[in-house]
């Protein structure tokens, strides 16, 4: 294959497997049952007169499967790190013992739940649509290629059946990583 051909796949490998960690990391956004940092770290809050990350000015620590606790590098700031989960959507009510806040995550009922599985769904499929927008300028790039007579049609199709290879084996890794999700949503 040529190495055009192998810069243009090299390229929409990497990608591709930017998409699939993006993907990941929104699954870890939505709630299960149990605590998890990664649900509140990238909220907003107004600290120093500027929008920052609940991460950048609070450490985040799970004492219990059920709980998160969120102590301030700046106790300061404690209002308005109660203020941003509040406005939050995650469903919970910040308990305030004036050094940190305690997040209780009370268990998911089955409707919600489902709801749930669905907003990972429509996540997923995000991720499988990414990647085939990837696929199709890869595509693209080789058959530009192709007409410039920097690929002959062989390489072409070798090339395009490669990109067809890691296109599936891109969609199956997020159909691996839903298919885990669903079963941590849905399991009581």
């Amino acid at each position: 294959m040529s190495e055009f051909a192998e810069l243009v796949l090299s390229d929409a490998r990497d990608r591709m497997d930017k998409a699939i960690a993006h993907s990941r990391t929104e699954f870890a956004s939505v709630r299960s049952g149990r605590a998890n940092p990664s649900l509140v770290e990238r909220l907003s809050v107004e600290a120093y007169g500027v929008a920052m990350r609940l991460v950048e000015v609070a450490s985040i620590s799970v004492p219990e499967a059920r709980q998160l606790l969120v102590t301030p590098h700046d106790p300061a700031n404690l209002e308005a790190i109660e203020r941003a989960i509040r406005v939050s959507d995650l469903g919970v009510s910040p308990s305030n013992d004036g050094r940190s806040i305690r997040l209780n995550f009370p268990p998911l009922t089955e409707e919600r739940r489902k709801e749930l599985v669905r907003v990972v769904k429509n996540m997923a499929e995000d991720g499988r649509i990414s990647i085939r927008n990837i696929r199709r300028e890869a595509r693209k790039d080789l058959e530009s290629a192709e007409k410039d007579n920097q690929l002959s049609e062989d390489e072409l199709a070798r090339a395009e059946k490669e990109l067809d290879k890691l296109t599936q084996a891109s969609e199956a890794s997020v159909d691996r990583a839903l298919a885990s999700k669903e079963d941590e949503l849905l399991e009581v």
